[in-house]
């Protein structure tokens, strides 16, 4: 009796034929049973629900086409992966062995790259949060410091005076690229010459050995073009340091914020549709630099920092629902157990959902609620579907940038996560939370230890 199908009335469907509307052509929905060969319901009977999911395959698809893209456009191009995109040790590693070097905005993030086998050298240190024994140890290793703020830079000056050494350092750019609004909370200003007066202090010292411009224009953006506006402005720079001060700026580095294909909320059509291809960033990006009048000699390394575009499609959220409800106004609402504890960005994504298992023919306007004891818990505010019942899974898709590292332990543990390698097996690559945990760093005064109800 478990196997019986449920009742559908019949139904008529009209032929679509192809033929635009003001919506678009309509896209049908197919369910999504597996996970490179592992049967979503395997893998949740396995490992428990919810469970994220990577794809070791993807994510290496990924950073080897974007390296072809850069290097045949341009003849020096570093990749650093961004370790607050996805800080699991085993993502990251995945990165490295394809040759990118680590991208940390922290202390603990600089840690494990150490941790992971990065050479200090290789590791960019960027982020306006930088301790004094932050610094120092960047020093130590020999690492690009990314100078945020004039604080940093006489407190890096310090060091140097004090150490005897001599920090390899850039320094951090925000400017007008045309994208508003813009990002001008961090680095220094480009148009009001902040930038310029920050390098002739470095350079006037001589304490700090000036050898990359960095910027990073914003997140999730939309328009290559402005890559080009940014590209354009620091090979400026770099050249105005040449002809000025007579010194060659190692590298330029672009920083992230290339969009995945992910939709964002209020996008007319869907993200894949809406976004710049990697090609297109490569090509405003390259065509600036080559074009900007660099003496061959001098032609800067090209460093990048992508996350986002790397790692989301390579990413999955697998869940179960719970139960569904009618809303006062009639629409389905329907439970599942991951919410905003795991899918912070769906704040500001449309994630795609799709089913687990095959359905029949009728959809219906639905809202797709988390599990947490709060209104806004809300998984997506629109979606069509057909009828889920408690016990069928779903499919959240595009999950790999920033959800696993801006996870919560509210109300619900964080569930495992799970690599599958490119021979389709599945890792762990970190366990499922228990209260144990959650405890394991309380300390209990000894006063509170003991009560009476």
């Amino acid at each position: 009796m478990s196997d019986k199908k449920t009742y559908e009335r019949p139904v008529i469907v009209p032929l679509n034929t192809g033929l635009m509307n003001k919506f678009g052509t309509r896209t049908e929905y197919q369910p999504v049973i597996d996970i490179d060969g592992n049967p979503v319901k395997d893998l949740l009977a396995k490992y428990g629900s919810p469970l994220f999911v990577l794809s070791e395959r993807k994510i290496r698809e990924n950073v080897q086409s974007a390296k072809r893209i850069f290097e045949t456009r341009y003849p020096k191009v570093q990749f650093a992966w961004s370790y607050k995109t996805n800080y699991i040790n085993a993502v990251c590693n995945v990165f490295h062995q394809e040759g990118a070097w680590g991208e940390v905005v922290s202390r603990f993030e600089y840690d494990k790259a150490i941790k992971n086998g990065v050479p200090a050298d290789k590791i960019l240190f960027n982020g306006p949060d930088k301790s004094r024994e932050d610094l120092e140890l960047a020093v130590k290793g020999n690492s690009p410091i990314h100078i945020d703020h004039l604080d940093e830079l006489y407190l890096l000056t310090e060091i140097a005076t004090e150490q005897n050494v001599k920090p390899r350092v850039a320094i951090r750019v925000n400017m007008d690229t045309g994208i508003y609004p813009m990002w001008d909370r961090f680095g220094f200003n480009y148009e009001n010459g902040q930038a310029w007066n920050a390098i002739n202090k470095i350079i006037a010292t001589d304490k700090l050995n000036l050898i990359g411009l960095h910027c990073h224009i914003g997140t999730f953006m939309l328009s290559a073009e402005a890559y080009g506006v940014a590209a354009s402005k620091l090979a400026e720079l770099a050249i105005s340091i040449k002809k000025h001060h007579g010194k060659s700026i190692t590298y330029i580095d672009l920083g992230g914020g290339f969009a995945s294909t992910n939709t964002l909320k209020g996008s007319y059509g869907i993200g894949a549709d809406a976004i710049p291809s990697m090609s297109q960033y490569a090509e405003s990006i390259t065509t600036a630099l080559l074009n900007a009048g660099f003496d061959n000699d001098d032609l800067p390394w090209l460093y990048l920092e992508t996350g986002r575009a790397l790692i989301d499609d390579a990413g999955f959220l697998l869940g179960t629902v719970l139960s569904n409800k009618r809303l006062s106004d009639g629409r389905r609402a329907t439970i599942l157990d991951f919410g905003l504890n795991l899918m912070f960005t769906s704040f500001w994504y449309d994630h795609k959902i799709s089913p687990a298992q095959p359905f029949g023919s009728h959809t219906e306007d639905c809202v797709l609620y988390g599990p947490l004891c709060m209104n806004i818990d809300i998984v997506r505010q629109h979606i069509t579907l057909p009828p889920l019942n408690p016990g069928d899974h779903v499919v959240a898709h595009h999950m790999g940038a920033y959800n696993i590292t801006q996870s919560m332990q509210f109300i619900s543990l964080r569930p495992a996560i799970v690599m599958i390698d490119m021979d389709g097996k599945p890792h762990i690559i970190r366990k499922k939370e228990m209260l144990s945990t959650l405890e394991k760093d309380e300390v209990m005064p000894e006063y509170l230890d003991t009560f009476n109800l």
